[in-house]
This record gives C-alpha cells, sequence and structure tokens, in this order.
C-alpha cells in the first residue's frame, strides 16, 4: 500500500481516483478545485481531502493529475500552492491528462530539478473505462521510474505501456486520437449510406464488425448512432480540445494530418448543431441534418 494523491475530480479523475483506493488499497488524499466533488468522494471512498494540490501532495509516494488542459497543470503543479511545492525528494507525479508533448516535458524537467519522479501516462478508454478500472494507459519517463509506478498506476488500468522518454506518452495519445478521428467518420458515413441504401444496420453491423472493417467504435457505438444518441461517452467539446493539440504537434514536426483536419472542422460543425456535449460518435447526426 502506497500514499497517494490524486488531482482533479472529474468524469475520469473521480473513478480512478477510487481504483486506486478500492482496487488498489491505497491511502488516497483528493484535492479539487470544487471542494464539494472532493467531499463527496471522501464519503464514497474513504480516505481524505486536502484545501491545495500542495497540501495534498506533501506526504504522498505518489500524485497523480488528471485536468484539462496545459495551464490547469502549470496551475496544479508549479503554481502558487501547486504539487511540487509540497513533494517529497523521490516522490513520483503520473500526469494522466491528456495534454501536449511540451508541457511534459517541461514538467519533467521542473519535477527533477527538486528531486521527483514525472511521467505523462494520458488515458484511453473513456468514461466506461474509468468507471471499469479497464483504461489504457500511454506513458513517457525514463525505464526506473516507469517500472516503480507501473503497479500503482495498474489499480485502474488493463493496458499500461512505457513509450519513451517524457512527452512520449502524449505523443502516442496523439496518434490515437487521430486514428479515432478518422474511424469515426468512416464508421458515420457507413451507416448513413447503409440507411440510404435502404438496409437493416444492425444486421449489416452483425456482419461486417466479424470481418476487416471491424473497430470498438463500430462494437460499442453503432447502436447509439443509429438511434440518434449521443447524450453519453466522450464529448465533442474535449475531442476538439485534444486534435487541437495534435494538429499543433503536426505543424511543428511537418505531419501531414488532411483527413485529422478534415474531422476537426467537422466536429466544429456539430458544436454549432448545439451537440458540444454530445458524444464523438455524433458525426453521423451532422450527415442527417
Amino acid at each position: 500500500m502506497a500514499t497517494v494523491a490524486f488531482i482533479g475530480l472529474g468524469v475520469m479523475g473521480y473513478p480512478m481516483a477510487g481504483h486506486l483506493a478500492t482496487r488498489g488499497g491505497h491511502s488516497v488524499c483528493v484535492y479539487n478545485r470544487t471542494e464539494q466533488k472532493a467531499q463527496n468522494w471522501v464519503e464514497q471512498f474513504g480516505g481524505t481531502m486536502a484545501p491545495t494540490p500542495k497540501a495534498a501532495a506533501e506526504d504522498a509516494d505518489y500524485v497523480f493529475a488528471c485536468v484539462g488542459n496545459d495551464d490547469d497543470l502549470r496551475g496544479v503543479t508549479t503554481g502558487t500552492d501547486g504539487a511540487f511545492h509540497g513533494m517529497r525528494r523521490g516522490a513520483i507525479f503520473i500526469d494522466n491528462t491528456t495534454a501536449s508533448a511540451h508541457i511534459a516535458r517541461e514538467l519533467d524537467a521542473a519535477a527533477g530539478e527538486i528531486g521527483c519522479g514525472f511521467l505523462d501516462a494520458p488515458v484511453s478508454g473513456g468514461q466506461a473505462g474509468a468507471e471499469n478500472g479497464a483504461l489504457t494507459v500511454m506513458v513517457g519517463g525514463t525505464q526506473a521510474t516507469f517500472d516503480e509506478a507501473k503497479p500503482v498506476i495498474e489499480a485502474y488500468a488493463k493496458m499500461v505501456g512505457l513509450m519513451g522518454p517524457a512527452g512520449s506518452g502524449q505523443l502516442t495519445k496523439m496518434v490515437n486520437q487521430i486514428c479515432i478521428a478518422g474511424l469515426v467518420q468512416g464508421l458515420s458515413e457507413g451507416i448513413h449510406f447503409g440507411k440510404a441504401a435502404g438496409l437493416d444496420i444492425k444486421e449489416v453491423i452483425n456482419v461486417i464488425s466479424k470481418g476487416a472493417a471491424g473497430s470498438w467504435q463500430m462494437e460499442n457505438r453503432h447502436q447509439t448512432m443509429d438511434a440518434g444518441d449521443y447524450d453519453h461517452g466522450f464529448a465533442v467539446d474535449w475531442m476538439r480540445k485534444d486534435l487541437a493539440i495534435v494538429l499543433e504537434e503536426a505543424r511543428a514536426n511537418g505531419a501531414s494530418l488532411p483527413v485529422t483536419a478534415l474531422v476537426d472542422q467537422f466536429y466544429r460543425d456539430i458544436q454549432k448543431m448545439g451537440g458540444s456535449r454530445w458524444d464523438t460518435s455524433s458525426l453521423l447526426a451532422r450527415l442527417e441534418r
């Protein structure tokens, strides 16, 4: 059992911290910007809550964060009352936020200056994966730091892999989002075409999902897409945030991402339709306007 701090109790962080306490058996102290959420977590899972990230991190062996973006990360790490001002030497900071590779490298350097380890460890699997403790975790950092932290991370994960040095976890998450964007658009067009052709979508998917066209998106989203139900899952706003990070990185490294850029604009259309909080599978709604 380790002493753990968890900063950020959103739709992902709340259950992830819960698994660290229940499945992992760790002593967990939580911090959340909205105090009531932290109180609710303590009532549900036990543990303690702290008034600042610094206070949460002071006695921790491992400090986790799952917040919104680069600026949020700076605020809870190196900002006033940030975790880096309270962490003891030898502790490890594990960042589950989907953010830029630049901030990962920046925080890795800052952690090194205070004698702490750092891992950028964005996750894939959505809210359901977080709640079920079945996330895929893509990690950037040193082998030694990864080996030490992996058994703790596994409390909320089905797969944990080291991708390379600091920033590599975030870069791998970008690859993940590139692939998802193209898959969802392709699935949306396929369902749209099938409907226009008068086919039974349920039967079509039952057949083609067993072949080369099969994917997680097809298996888990085709029914809700066919029903026009998008009030669940990974929100369009979040996907556009992630794709903005992807496209900025591509401009820096020279990668050509024409489909990703196009799908990002399709998601902008969904936002204009009032679907900012719809699931990313709502690309079909754009075709059915």
